[in-house]
């Protein structure tokens, strides 16, 4: 069996690169007169002109100039610094735990949520109450963040972020190919019967694939995301609770079967194209040209591929809004989704954490707040629309976008997130794997047995549930 810490687990990440990286000092000197001059910084995996721009020229040109004024206000004399990245994630990542373990780094720091529970077993990050104190859980900002939401940087029960963006997974269908096979307009199935039954009367119409649930390694993540997980909540499974990965279990059983059921018996998707490097980009190019029935996607595939923007969607469609349907991912059945739900979904999320090094933490706490107030996500959002994790601001800046108001209002209640866990990324490639042998004709019980004894070599016997 293979057992390794957490602790370890980050602390290897960050020796590994010791060599190649420098230190960034945490702000102030420990020493420093609290009513003379304090310097916070802020990190981020975002750049002016490069990566996550937009973030980077909001931290600049808004949070900053905002931020220091309001203190000057108050007869503070504060100064704060954006220290900016610009790379790959995982040597962004490597970055952050070398600058943690070593007891420097920036006051706040911008994390992927994902990364959360690895960085907290480790000891790199503590919980915001911990380090912020009393305030944190007195801010007004957690009245406006659906727990759901706020779920997307905790760990063990505990806060140790807050979130930074929110987004939703739903299935999207083509209206006018509903119409043709005869198809409600305002569909909205409450079990995987009703969209495998939809599935079999798209199936009539020629040149047009029924359903697109996304398989296979090719599409990596993707997979995991628009495809494995939503449906492994829908049958009131995780893939990670009460301290194992899911494994040999009714519910990974009922999944692959469902996706034996699309790409094997039925023949209700292309098995083909789920094995293709430019598989999922194919699968958006085909239902812009009207040739995908359903396809469940996040509110990304709405905002940034279909979208008919000039120069925004990468496969627009002029006529979105008037063909392009939305509606929530049903359970197995009514009743069958994780806490009870008839309906689900997956969102995936960033954050930022506070130091627990930092000099001023009370300060950075203000900041951070600041940094995630109503103003501040309005500010974020001029130009660009997206979903914050304010329902405040929500309700304002998406009034003139009906899907995002939906996922915004409807779905991200009911969502569920991938676990924080170093393990996840190589439990999600062996779950992709799965997805594959049986779109390509292994049988269930050999694709199980394979993930399995898979699973085993990643977390250790122990560690798996299911027979």
């Amino acid at each position: 069996m293979i057992h390794h810490s957490r602790r370890k687990t980050v602390a290897a990440i960050a020796l590994a690169a010791a060599g190649a990286l420098v230190f960034t000092g945490c702000s102030g000197d420990s020493g420093e007169d609290e009513n003379g001059p304090v310097t916070l910084t802020i990190t981020a995996n975002a750049i002016t002109g490069g990566k996550n721009a937009a973030e980077a020229d909001w931290v600049t040109d808004w949070v900053i100039p905002n931020f220091e004024a309001a203190m000057e206000d108050e007869g503070k004399d504060v100064t704060v610094e954006f220290e900016p990245q610009g790379v790959d994630d995982e040597n962004y990542k490597t970055k952050i735990a070398l600058d943690l373990q070593s007891g420097e780094g920036a006051d706040i720091i911008g994390m992927d949520g994902i990364w959360v529970g690895e960085f907290a077993e480790a000891g790199y990050i503590k919980p915001l109450s911990d380090v912020g104190g009393d305030a944190v859980d007195g801010w007004e900002g957690w009245d406006q963040i659906p727990e759901a939401v706020q779920n997307a940087v905790s760990f063990d029960g505990d806060r140790y972020g807050v979130p930074q963006g929110a987004d939703g997974r739903v299935l999207y269908y083509n209206k006018d190919l509903f119409e043709q096979a005869g198809l409600p307009a305002d569909w909205q199935p409450e079990s995987w019967d009703d969209v495998l039954e939809a599935g079999e009367a798209l199936k009539k119409l020629d040149g047009v694939t029924p359903i697109q649930l996304n398989a296979g390694t090719a599409m990596g993540e993707a997979t995991t995301m628009q495809g494995m997980l939503p449906a492994l909540v829908g049958t009131g499974e995780q893939v990670y609770e009460d301290d194992k990965w899911v494994g040999d279990t009714d519910g990974m059983r009922d999944v692959l079967d469902l996706y034996k059921t699309i790409y094997v018996d039925e023949k209700l998707g292309d098995a083909v194209l789920q094995q293709e490097a430019a598989g999922r980009d194919t699968s958006f190019q085909m239902f812009a040209a009207n040739q995908i029935g359903i396809l469940l996607e996040g509110d990304y595939f709405w905002r940034s591929v279909i979208n008919p923007e000039e120069g925004v969607g990468t496969a627009p469609m002029a006529n979105r809004d008037e063909v392009v349907g939305y509606t929530k991912i049903p359970a197995m059945e009514p009743g069958d989704g994780i806490n009870g739900q008839d309906f689900v979904s997956m969102s995936g999320g960033t954050g930022r954490v506070l130091n627990p090094n930092s000099d001023h933490p009370e300060l950075a706490w203000e900041l951070l707040a600041f940094m995630n107030s109503k103003e501040a996500y309005e500010a974020r959002n001029e130009g660009t629309i997206s979903i914050t994790p304010r329902t405040d601001v929500n309700d304002e800046i998406l009034a003139e976008d009906p899907m995002l108001t939906y996922v915004s209002e409807e779905v991200l209640p009911i969502t569920a997130y991938r676990p924080p866990l170093a393990a996840y990324p190589q439990v999600s490639t062996a779950m992709q794997q799965a997805s594959l042998d049986v779109v390509s004709g292994t049988s269930v019980d050999d694709a199980l047995a394979s993930y399995v004894d898979s699973l085993k070599d990643i977390v250790g016997d122990d560690a798996v549930s299911g027979d």
